[in-house]
């Protein structure tokens, strides 16, 4: 089974509670004004990885406690990544799930993927971005329409800290000179960080 994937991360401390992978899926048909990753809503974009591949890279690579999948859209690509959160969960490892959707409307489809999907899923934070909306204070969010569901346990405790829990960016250096940033942060952040950067 295959995933049209933009990227994936072996290691992050931004896109979800504690240390994970993460998992950015090629296309999405919401296409949200403002989105901050527009370069992932076409299907014709990213490459093709294998569930196998990626259950092997996981579980081979650095040390963490689950998986975060967003996109694009990641219900548009259920079932290769139910299967996928299904096999890492047989292992001990959570699921973080993003979804432009509303969690009503994935509910009222009674798509057998997509309930397959948000039944691997520990935590589903739910809505598209709105730009007029726009609110980073609380944590994996963009805008202030967007919720958490916590589906089990896992990560329940966290329900109350939320507000209290400031989003994040990484910033890596690649081999090749390219400089990769991943998370939330404001314009006002970015600005700060390269003016350090240059003096």
């Amino acid at each position: 089974m295959k995933l049209r994937i933009h990227q994936f991360i072996p290691f992050t401390r931004v896109e979800g509670p504690g240390e994970r992978a993460c998992l950015q899926v090629q296309g999405c048909p919401i296409r949200c004004p403002g989105c901050a990753v527009p370069f992932t809503w076409s299907t014709k974009g990213g490459y093709d990885v294998t569930v196998d591949e990626l259950v092997d890279k996981i579980l081979k690579g650095p040390k963490v406690e689950g998986i975060t999948f967003l996109g694009g859209e990641p219900f548009e690509q259920a079932e290769a990544l139910a299967e996928l959160g299904g096999r890492l969960k047989e292992e001990g490892l959570s699921v973080m799930t993003f979804s432009g959707y509303v969690l009503e409307h994935i509910q009222k489809a009674n798509r057998k993927d997509w309930n397959d999907l948000l039944k691997v899923t520990d935590l589903l934070i739910d809505g598209p971005f709105q730009k007029e909306n726009r609110d980073l204070s609380r944590p994996w969010c963009g805008s202030s329409n967007q919720r958490y569901h916590f589906f089990t346990d896992r990560y329940l405790h966290l329900k109350n800290q939320l507000t209290n829990t400031p989003n994040r960016m990484e910033i890596t250096l690649k081999p090749d000179g390219r400089v990769f940033a991943n998370g939330m942060a404001t314009i006002e952040d970015l600005e700060g960080l390269f003016n350090d950067l240059i003096k």
